[in-house]
């Protein structure tokens, strides 16, 4: 292989048994592995200088622009809405209602169906978390109730944006209106990082989804469920806790 090529020399580096290619690669080492001296008394205060100066501009981008331009995109918002880390990506034409003291992350998506009837709406009630790099794909509803918390790459899928034929997907045709459904989370409810929720599903108060679960049909209020597809795990009512608790120690 020729040697004049980048990847010929680089190769002739690591494999030539020269005495010219060993001290070049001894040499290439060296400098590659190279480390600046960062004695802590020194390191310490820069690091902190760092994060003063980081925090600080984040905070004023999202005082005087993040969160400007997302009010002015949102159809109503209530008092003390935090976004933070950034900008929500939102396409289509859905309608967002944010209750007070809502918490969301700038790295999220937020998507309405463009061939729906009626604007999509997307309503995300008082005192409820949107996690990082969470996705709510809007078909006609989803509603998110009070106190929920919504952890990171959550995708709750209101509509697909492909239809099932793979010749109408071919021709760039949208999905059917039977493959969209409204999304309900009741109060109360927490969705644990990379939950999806699928189109139709509504999830009782109180209710926690594990992890990486998958929820396809509709959960009760105040259960556990996991899993792909989701299932109940177990309750979460004081009354049925206490009875498992009991017959535990029996055991």
């Amino acid at each position: 292989m020729s040697v004049f090529s980048m990847s010929g020399f680089k190769q002739w580096v690591k494999q030539g048994d020269s005495s010219v290619a060993r001290c070049i690669l001894t040499t290439a080492r060296t400098v590659l592995s190279f480390e600046m001296p960062a004695p802590k008394f020194i390191t310490a205060p820069l690091y902190q200088l760092y994060c003063l100066i980081r925090d600080l501009l984040s905070t004023l981008l999202r005082i005087f622009w993040w969160t400007p331009l997302f009010k002015g995109r949102v159809t109503q918002y209530g008092k003390n809405m935090l976004l933070y880390g950034g900008l929500p990506y939102i396409s289509g034409p859905v309608e967002i209602y944010i209750e007070k003291n809502a918490r969301i992350s700038g790295q999220t998506t937020f998507s309405g169906r463009t061939c729906a009837a009626t604007p999509p709406r997307l309503e995300i009630g008082s005192n409820t978390d949107v996690g990082w790099m969470t996705t709510i794909a809007v078909g006609n509803l989803v509603k998110i109730g009070d106190n929920t918390r919504i952890a990171g790459r959550t995708l709750l899928a209101g509509y697909p944006g492909h239809p099932l034929d793979p010749e109408e997907r071919a021709k760039g045709l949208p999905e059917h209106d039977d493959q969209v459904g409204d999304i309900i989370l009741e109060n109360d409810v927490w969705l644990a990082t990379g939950v999806s929720v699928m189109a139709g599903v509504t999830i009782g108060q109180g209710t926690i989804v594990a992890a990486d679960s998958v929820v396809t049909k509709d959960l009760p209020p105040m259960v556990l469920a996991g899993g792909s597809p989701a299932r109940v795990i177990r309750s979460l009512q004081p009354e049925d806790r206490l009875m498992t608790d009991t017959r535990d120690i029996a055991e």
